[in-house]
Parts: structure tokens; sequence; C-alpha cells
């Protein structure tokens, strides 16, 4: 800006002129250094009374991206019909996943119970499984007895089930034993015999209901405002 001169040649003071042109409102990207602090996100404190007329209006985040989030209470999806949406390759928790609805897979949901691996002999395929489902919460342990005729159940057993529940499922080897369940010995044991008193060789099976949760209520009345798996 060239500077004006007074009538008797000295230098007339400078004088603000405003640039001329118009604001620019645009929504425009971030920029800038990336910082790795986590702090609150700022908000402004001027309400929409006292905002400069003259300003652009503020923009707020309807939608964000972020490549590290670190959340101390609670996350809170959508009201209503609302859908949260995690697209990754793994996610992981350390604590409880609590899901009043269904947790559900690309495939499936959580009470299909499957899983899908790659297929361990076929290149190309997959192999896909489901647990075996029943109207209780069951465990069961299995094995083979080869001269002997005790099944050694696991120690935990006696604090895990309901040891009335215990039923033992025996396929003889080899040849016919008449093989029988002669006593089930305080939930820990169980004592087999041959009827045909020859020596003992079978695989078994033995199932049993915990008794550390409560059991499962096959057909529960749908009660207004609660949902139940399935509809």
């Amino acid at each position: 800006m060239a500077q004006e001169v007074n009538a008797d040649g000295t230098p007339a003071p400078l004088a603000f002129v405003p640039a001329v042109g118009t604001k620019d409102c645009t929504d425009l990207m971030a920029w800038g250094v990336p910082s790795v602090l986590y702090s609150y996100i700022f908000k402004g404190n001027a309400d929409p009374d006292t905002y400069p007329e003259e300003a652009c209006p503020p923009w707020y985040h309807k939608t964000a991206q972020i490549d590290s989030l670190r959340v101390n209470t609670n996350i809170q999806g959508p009201l209503g019909t609302g859908v949260i949406a995690v697209t990754s390759t793994q996610v992981n928790f350390s604590g409880n996943v609590i899901a009043a609805g269904q947790v559900c897979g690309t495939t499936f949901c959580a009470t299909s119970k499957l899983f899908d691996i790659p297929h361990p002999t076929k290149e190309k395929k997959r192999l896909v499984h489901a647990c075996l489902e029943g109207p209780e919460n069951g465990v069961y342990v299995r094995g083979r007895l080869t001269g002997k005729n005790v099944i050694e159940l696991p120690d935990y057993w006696r604090g895990l089930v309901d040891s009335a529940s215990i039923t033992v499922n025996l396929t003889q080897i080899g040849s016919s034993q008449d093989l029988i369940v002669d006593k089930i010995e305080w939930g820990s044991r169980i004592v087999i015999r041959s009827g045909s008193a020859s020596n003992i060789d079978c695989y078994y099976t033995v199932n049993a209901t915990r008794k550390d949760v409560a059991p499962i209520e096959v057909e529960p009345d749908v009660v207004e405002g609660k949902s139940y798996p399935g509809g």
C-alpha cells in the first residue's frame, strides 16, 4: 500500500483499509499435526444469540474419523432401530460382553452357535460346524477305559455339576462284555462292571448338568417389553 504525503511533504498517517471480499464458509478437511493425546473434545461456549452475525455458522461433527479411540465410561448407541457398525478383522474385549439382543456375524447369529474356519485338508474350502443344543447347560467328558473298571471324573466336577444328573454311555471294543454302570461315587468316580467277567475295554462318554447356573427355561412366556432370542 502506497503512503500518502501531506501538503508540507511530511508522510501522512497510515490508515487501515479493510480488504474487499466475501467470507468462505466451506466445510474443509482437517489438516495439521496428528495429536496422540487422550483429551476431551472442546465444546464452544458461545450460544446462538451471542454468536457474531458476520461470522460463518459453526460446523459440528455429524460424522467423524479417528485412528484411536478410548472410552472411559460408556458407549451409547442410537435409540430405536439404529445400528452400531464395527468393521475390523479382530475386535478384542478385556471384560464382559453383554447383549440384550442377538450377537450376529456375517452369516449367523449367536443363537445358532456356528464356527466357520478354513478347511484343514481341502484347499479353497471352509469347515462349518454347529454346537449340539439341548434344554440344559451341560458338560461332558469322554475317553477310553482299558484294563480297569473305574472312570475318574475331573476333580472340578464336584463343584460344577449336579451329581444326580450324571449319565454314562459305554461302547465296548473288540468283544461283547456286558458292561454295566455299577455305581457313581460322590460325583467323582464311575464304577463299571462286566457281566461276562471279561476284561473291560470300552469308550465312554459322561454327561452332566451344571449346578452353578440357573436351569434353562425352555418355553418362557413372552413378557411385554422384553425380547427373547428368535422373537
